[in-house]
């Protein structure tokens, strides 16, 4: 859990037993809606001083990862993570990401979205531009979540994003007698594929997060 810190741009690194501490009371939190006091964080890591606690305690909010009140026994605030157990941070790409570092590329923004609805693990969100995705009624801004899958996975009229010709774009992917087909969503015939197994696939786009005028985002689920 700490590593979702140091990701986040802070840039002073935590020593092992300041990242240990940081995840147990991240998990503390979640079980119980309140943090460890410093005489229960002691016992757990076999701590017999509380003010050696303290002082790791200290060591965490002067990284920027606590903010504290001395004066209470659990008096400290975790900053910059989501701690809901019904939720899930979810990179959002300005564009298609390509290449293998793809899902490590560094994202334009994170949204915590109900973990029912944010895909398995790898998925991500790209915000469409003009026009690219009309054809399947996206308009600009709305967020697609893209998933990790396999072509072997991939049902019939599934809506994909993959490079297949030196940039990354979106697809309708069809399979028939005579092989496997990608038809850009932006026009012009299919292109079939002898090999299915060299496609570049970056996933499968499997939701769509809309903002409406006046409500709160909703999403939908695209079918495939």
């Amino acid at each position: 859990m700490a590593r979702e810190h140091l990701d986040s741009g802070l840039s002073q690194p935590l020593t092992a037993i300041e990242t240990k501490i940081l995840d147990y009371m991240v998990h503390y939190l979640r079980a119980n809606t309140y943090q460890p006091s410093i005489r229960e964080i002691g016992e757990r890591f076999g701590i017999k001083s509380t003010k050696t606690v303290s002082e790791h305690l200290q060591a965490l909010a002067d990284k920027g990862f606590l903010e504290r009140d001395p004066s209470r026994s659990r008096g400290v605030k975790i900053l910059g993570m989501d701690l809901s157990a019904q939720t899930v941070s979810v990179s959002c790409f300005a564009g298609l990401p390509t290449g293998p570092g793809a899902r490590r590329a560094t994202p334009d923004a994170k949204y915590s979205i109900d973990r029912r609805l944010a895909g398995p693990k790898g998925s991500f969100f790209v915000r469409a531009g003009a026009d690219e995705l009309a054809a399947i009624n996206v308009n600009q801004g709305d967020l697609l979540l893209i998933e990790p899958t396999r072509v072997s996975d991939l049902g019939q009229d599934a809506v994909v994003a993959a490079n297949i010709t030196g940039e990354a774009g979106y697809y309708r992917f069809t399979r028939n007698g005579r092989g496997v087909f990608l038809t850009a969503l932006g026009g012009g015939a299919p292109t079939a594929i002898e090999d299915p197994d060299t496609i570049r696939l970056i996933g499968r786009v499997s939701g769509l997060l809309r903002q409406t005028v006046g409500v709160p985002a909703l999403v939908s689920t695209i079918a495939h």
